[in-house]
């Protein structure tokens, strides 16, 4: 656990002057390839990161929800019985999401008194909202005594996004915080939702995280933009030979052969989308294999592609991937995430690591005048909860 629970126990004493029953706490996550393939029912490899969502709280015998948020020094009062969206306080939105979701499945929720602390940066694509919602869940999972399967939460966490908060988000984010390992990155089937834990065993190497320090510009009207130019790719791939309603059901060839008949921007995300996951393919098998030039050639690709096909990077993004591909040690870097903002990953060589993130850092404040933060992280374990003795 990132974060220290002695100090989150004096803040949950400060807020509410009592002692908290439960511990509950999710991670976010580093995508290491496959982007923006989730919601095309395609292929990710991401790991979990040593950066916590922590949840203490005291069930209460009513359904008054009594919360906190110490990270954004920010206080709400909501009722479980009745969750509703909160323009006045949206982080609370995630909360009330799993809720509604859990008593659809008719799962016990009572109310709460809650401290939300965490240290995963917010609007970074190191998937924030994801660990709240896993956190929310553990922590309702251990105060009910009920226990849901890693799939089954993660598709809770999905529909709290999809139909609650109306964002056409995938299924990655909260499948890899619930159900990462340590000292493993997970490779994930978006459509059967099968998965294989991938050892990440580099014995000469590590990922380094740079952040732009620049949020992330992506609203949700550009995300579900990107989703309805992929669906008119895949309409256009039918109307020649139907074999599937998503990206993930045809091959580059089908892509060229209709690519007189389709709009060329929607060429350029279909083939974005059918290009990443050969490459995430790939990349499960170089790292079962240890071939760090091979997956470190990978993603560079892969951050060429999102670049010029699907057109979710950032100037911010771009300095920071093409310094460090200029970098000693440097195998690969990519943008992490959904992109405009937010994070870059690289592949790096352990002796170098210090002074490619010194000099990565150095380069991106001379030619961007911003301040980037480097978070190095070993694959984390995924979401749980405990009483506190």
């Amino acid at each position: 656990m990132s974060i220290h629970i002695d100090d989150a126990l004096q803040a949950y004493k400060r807020c509410f002057d009592s002692t908290p029953t439960i511990a509950a706490r999710a991670p976010g996550r580093v995508n290491i390839i496959g982007e923006h393939t989730d919601y095309n029912d395609g292929f990710v490899l991401p790991m979990a990161i040593e950066h916590d969502t922590l949840i203490l709280g005291v069930p209460r015998q009513d359904q008054v929800l009594n919360m906190r948020a110490e990270t954004l020094g920010r206080s709400a009062r909501l009722r479980a019985d009745v969750p509703a969206r909160s323009a006045q306080e949206p982080w609370t939105d995630y909360v009330s999401g799993v809720i509604a979701e859990l008593q659809k499945l008719g799962y016990p929720v009572s109310g709460a008194d809650l401290l939300i602390v965490g240290d995963v940066p917010v609007g970074c694509g190191l998937s924030s909202s994801a660990a709240l919602e896993m956190a929310v869940l553990a922590f309702f999972e251990k105060a009910g005594g009920f226990q849901m399967q890693g799939p089954d939460a993660a598709r809770l966490g999905q529909r709290v996004e999809n139909d609650f908060l109306g964002l056409s988000t995938g299924i990655m984010d909260q499948f890899i915080s619930r159900c990462g390992r340590l000292g493993h990155a997970l490779f994930l089937d978006c459509r059967s939702y099968d998965y294989t834990l991938v050892p990440v065993a580099f014995k000469d190497a590590l990922f380094v995280i740079a952040n732009t320090a620049c949020p992330r510009g992506l609203t949700a009207s550009k995300y579900n933009e990107r989703v309805s130019e992929c669906t008119a790719a895949v309409e256009a791939l039918k109307h020649a030979k139907d074999k599937g309603n998503k990206l993930r059901d045809y091959t580059l060839a089908d892509l060229e052969g209709v690519r007189h008949a389709m709009d060329p921007l929607h060429f350029r995300r279909a083939r974005h989308v059918i290009t990443e996951n050969a490459r995430t393919l790939d990349a499960k098998a170089a790292m079962e294999s240890g071939g760090l030039e091979q997956l470190g050639t990978l993603m560079t690709a892969s951050d060429i592609s999102l670049k010029e096909d699907y057109e979710v990077t950032s100037p911010e993004l771009d300095v920071l991937t093409a310094i460090a591909r200029s970098l000693p040690g440097c195998y690969g870097a990519r943008m992490t995430g959904a992109g405009f903002g937010g994070c870059t990953i690289n592949l790096v060589a352990k002796n170098a690591a210090e002074s490619f993130s010194a000099q990565l850092l150095e380069g991106y404040k001379k030619e961007t005048g911003r301040t980037g933060e480097v978070y190095i992280s070993a694959p984390a374990d995924g979401a749980g909860a405990f009483f506190l003795s």
